[in-house]
C-alpha cells in the first residue's frame, strides 16, 4: 500500500496502474493481485491508509475533550495534507466504517446532551475534512487557498483578511474552537 500510495503522491489517482506499483516493489503485477482484486481495491485501502497515518501528538496532554478533538482533528487534516493527490479518494472511498469504535469513545466524553452529540461529530468531520480536501486540491494544482483579489472591489472581504492574518491550519484550528464553544 506504501507503494501505491507513492504511486498516487508521484503521477496522481489517474496515473495509478498496477503496473507502476509491482515496478515500484520490483515484483511482477499478476503478484499484486494475490492480495487486491483490481484498482479499486487498492485505492479504497490507500483512502483507509491516509485516515489511519494521523500521529496524534502527545504533547499537550489534557483533560478538556474539546483540546483532545482539535488535536485529533489537525493530525487528521495534516495525514491528508501530506497526500494532496491521493486526498480525493476520501470523497469516493471515505473510510467511515474505520472510525466507528473512534465515534464511540469521543462521544461518550462529551459533556453535552445525547441529542447534541452527533452534531459535534458531524460537525468536526465536515470541518476538518472539508478544510483539508481544500487545502490538498489548493496544493496539488499550486493555486493559492485564497486567490488574489482586488482590495478595492471586495472592500469587506480585504478588511476581514487584514483583521485576522492566520495560517491556513491556524484558521481551522480557531474555526474548531469557536464550533466547540457552542457546546
Amino acid at each position: 500500500m506504501r507503494a501505491a500510495l507513492e504511486v498516487v503522491d508521484d503521477e496522481g489517482i489517474e496515473g495509478l496502474t498496477v503496473q507502476l506499483v509491482a515496478r515500484k516493489l520490483g515484483v511482477k503485477a499478476p503478484s499484486l493481485y494475490y492480495h487486491f482484486k483490481g484498482k479499486a481495491e487498492m485505492l479504497e485501502e490507500i483512502a483507509r491508509m491516509i485516515q489511519v497515518e494521523a500521529i496524534i501528538p502527545r504533547t499537550h496532554n489534557t483533560d478538556d475533550w474539546r483540546e483532545q478533538l482539535i488535536q485529533l482533528a489537525v493530525a487528521v487534516r495534516a495525514s491528508i495534507l501530506r497526500h494532496p493527490r491521493a486526498a480525493p479518494l476520501l470523497l469516493q472511498f471515505f473510510p467511515r466504517h474505520l472510525m466507528l469504535k473512534y465515534y464511540d469513545f469521543w462521544v461518550n466524553r462529551y459533556d453535552v446532551p445525547a441529542e447534541r452529540r452527533m452534531l459535534v461529530i458531524e460537525g468536526v468531520e465536515k470541518l476538518t475534512y472539508g478544510s483539508a480536501l481544500i487545502g490538498a486540491m489548493s496544493r496539488a494544482n499550486g493555486t493559492a487557498p485564497m486567490p488574489e483579489f482586488d482590495e478595492q472591489e471586495f472592500p469587506h472581504l480585504a478588511e476581514a483578511i487584514k483583521a485576522h492574518p492566520m495560517t491556513d491550519e491556524q484558521a481551522f484550528i480557531e474555526t474548531l474552537k469557536i464550533f466547540l464553544s457552542a457546546f
